[in-house]
């Protein structure tokens, strides 16, 4: 079943560069001139990778002299060619070693391989895109080593993937749309060290669904103790890119969250995600009966109203699950506060909200990228990671929350203006 979808994606990608040039037949004639092994192939393909570096970077110089190969110098002119000097450079498929031609006077500037430059097109996006998997430095260094016969240092490798912190840095403070009608908060936790100690340390996330239906990671921080000073620096950094409303943040027991953002977004709806609060419930009991305790559950949090939940909650708690399970009676009435909202909302927005499940793939996603790893070294290399990961997510098409069109109509029937405004 996958191969055709895969067979498709190459080809939709094959199509998407366009036709390539022709290569002369007569040329391919001079080069294969019989069945070839695969080594001989990528020789093939490095000497005439080679030939065309070579070939264009003297159509530069040409460019830069103002005459061509064997013509006069212009009249004046003092500038000429003035050799050639040896250079390796690393490319996709393997490492090759040029000749960059010079001028006299020094002032040429290759724009297709550039001084100091060792890394010829596409060779750091394979590098950065193996990081973005998991794949450790030594893993990536064994791989080009293998695959391309390209003896490289960890530290070039460290070098290439440090190059998208500035990406990241810009995509962590980048403008925010002015209103989120839901924003999931969630977080993982990941080893770090920290003057010269592994601790465990928060990777904090918000999602946010937009006006349209579409989610955004909104950004990351890495924390190793949460309270109401943290997360009111969060909502004061979201507040200075743009974001000045969130109509419902949906969240389960982070702490000092709730006091901040009541600081910060003042006419948020805080709500518990009702999913945790179910799986915390059902950790109370043993596996034989979670299921009919979920079932037992059920009618609480589909109740038509807060009212109806607040006496079906009451009468679990006397009966026969709530003498066996008194904790999960009493964890309900603890998260009560931030469960009553829920039933303001009709069924359209519930089903929104009603899980934390969206930012919970992401998280586990990011799980399996980053489970391969005994701990990072520092918070820097820990972000470069995770946005890594996040980038690759947010590159593939992300569906719209649940049934939205209809959650949509009922956000602009009960936050009014608060809701159309921002759309406009």
């Amino acid at each position: 079943m996958d191969m055709p979808s895969k067979r498709r994606t190459v080809a939709a990608q094959a199509a998407a560069l366009g036709p390539l040039p022709e290569v002369p037949a007569e040329l391919l004639d001079q080069l294969v001139k019989g069945p070839m092994t695969p080594t001989e192939v990528q020789d093939l393909f490095l000497s005439f990778q080679k030939a065309v570096i070579e070939r264009a970077m003297n159509a530069e110089l040409t460019q830069h002299l103002g005459y061509e190969v064997g013509q006069p110098k212009p009249e004046g002119q003092r500038n000429e060619r003035n050799g050639a000097s040896g250079k390796t450079v690393i490319t996709d498929t393997g490492a090759v070693r040029i000749e960059v031609p010079r001028d006299r006077e020094g002032g040429f500037e290759p724009i297709l391989i550039p001084k100091h430059e060792r890394r010829f097109t596409g060779f750091d996006d394979k590098i950065v895109a193996m990081y973005a998997r998991g794949m450790s430095v030594r893993e990536i260094q064994g791989f080009l080593s293998e695959s391309y016969g390209t003896q490289v240092s960890p530290d070039f490798i460290s070098s290439v993937t440090d190059e998208v912190m500035a990406e990241a840095a810009a995509w962590q403070n980048r403008p925010l749309e002015p209103m989120y009608p839901v924003v999931f908060f969630d977080a993982l936790r990941v080893k770090i060290r920290d003057d010269g100690v592994v601790s465990n340390k928060a990777v904090y996330l918000a999602l946010g669904v937009l006006p349209d239906g579409s989610r955004d990671v909104l950004g990351l921080w890495i924390e190793q103790t949460e309270g109401a000073k943290f997360w009111l620096k969060v909502f004061n950094e979201l507040k200075t890119r743009g974001c000045q409303d969130i109509l419902i943040a949906v969240v389960d027991g982070l702490k000092g969250l709730t006091e901040a953002i009541g600081a910060a977004y003042p006419r948020t709806t805080v709500q518990t995600c009702i999913v945790h609060l179910i799986r915390n419930s059902l950790d109370y009991a043993s596996y034989r009966d979670r299921k009919s305790l979920a079932q037992a559950l059920r009618p609480i949090y589909t109740a038509a109203s807060a009212d109806a939940a607040a006496e079906l909650l009451e009468a679990f708690a006397a009966g026969p699950w709530g003498a066996k399970y008194p904790s999960v009676a009493a964890a309900w009435r603890r998260a009560w506060e931030h469960v009553v909202p829920f039933f303001v909302f009709a069924p359209d927005i519930r089903r929104v909200i009603y899980t934390t499940n969206a930012i919970e793939s992401l998280n586990m996603q990011l799980r399996k990228i980053i489970k391969t790893r005994g701990h990072f070294p520092s918070d820097e290399a820990a972000t470069k990671l995770l946005w890594l990961a996040i980038r690759n997510v947010l590159a593939k098409a992300v569906r719209p929350a649940y049934d939205w069109k209809a959650a949509m109509n009922q956000f602009a029937v009960l936050f009014g203006e608060r809701f159309t405004l921002a759309r406009a």
